[in-house]
């Protein structure tokens, strides 16, 4: 809060070190928990759910949806191993959330909601938060029976039969051996994670005071996690555009 004191630019008193939390911090939190309240209190109101029969064990509805807050999470199943999409990723998003103080060196910004003080954090966070939304909307309202994907204006047909042809990406490069598929992906997956190695060449030299500040172990934490969350949404466009299964193939493991 210190910190807070001294990048206030409204004048507060600079002769004292200390600043309450209300109303400077609690008091926007405080406002927007009231309009989310109002709106929640709203929506619900408003929107008819009523609830279904209940379930029978001889009928499975098509399509098996969970619950529209881990829609996100099936979603993901459509691109990666059920381990991956079911036990890693979501692993890696509460270990990044947990670690956010311990490899934000920032002073500025402290006590008081500044977007100048924290672009990369607050745009790294808010693309993160809002790809976890789309694929809930993906999942809530263009995945119809079968896990088909559907348009907003095309009925959901029961019967529907699509006939996808998915490949693996070294299949593309016309690659059929097994064991060369499987060196082509790893050289393709470490190349995309080599890519932060380059970065970190190019801020150390560019700015070589923060990245001695910022250190490398913290700058490689950072980095992993973010060029994992970017692959998610690469890794979708390739599902759906180009009907692309894998990027690389092992036995033990596909990504």
């Amino acid at each position: 809060m210190s910190q807070a004191v001294k990048n206030d630019k409204y004048g507060v008193n600079r002769n004292i070190d200390k600043v309450h939390c209300w109303p400077y911090l609690t008091r926007i939190e405080f406002l927007a928990t009231l309009l989310i309240m109002v709106i929640l209190t709203v929506w619900s109101i408003t929107i008819d759910a009523p609830l279904e029969e209940l379930a029978s064990p001889s009928k499975t509805p098509n399509p098996a949806k969970a619950p529209w807050y881990f829609l996100g999470l099936q979603e993901m199943l459509v691109y990666f191993d059920p381990w991956i999409a079911g036990v890693i990723l979501p692993g890696l998003i509460i270990v990044g959330l947990m670690i956010i103080p311990y490899i934000d060196t920032n002073p500025r910004g402290g006590g008081y909601y500044s977007f100048h003080q924290r672009k990369f954090a607050i745009i790294v966070f808010g693309f993160g938060y809002m790809l976890w939304v789309v694929l809930i909307i993906i999942g809530t309202f263009f995945r119809g029976p079968g896990w088909y994907f559907f348009y907003p204006w095309e009925a959901w047909d029961v019967h529907r039969i699509v006939a996808l042809t998915n490949v693996d990406l070294p299949y593309l490069f016309g690659i059929r051996s097994y064991f060369w598929s499987s060196v082509f992906g790893g050289i393709l997956v470490s190349g995309y994670y080599f890519l932060g190695v380059i970065f970190y060449f190019y801020l150390k030299k560019k700015h070589p005071e923060f990245m001695k500040k910022f250190g490398i172990i913290r700058y490689s934490i950072v980095v992993f996690l973010l060029l994992t969350m970017l692959a998610l949404p690469i890794k979708m466009f390739l599902r759906i555009a180009l009907n692309i299964k894998y990027v690389w193939v092992t036995p033990w493991f596909n990504i």
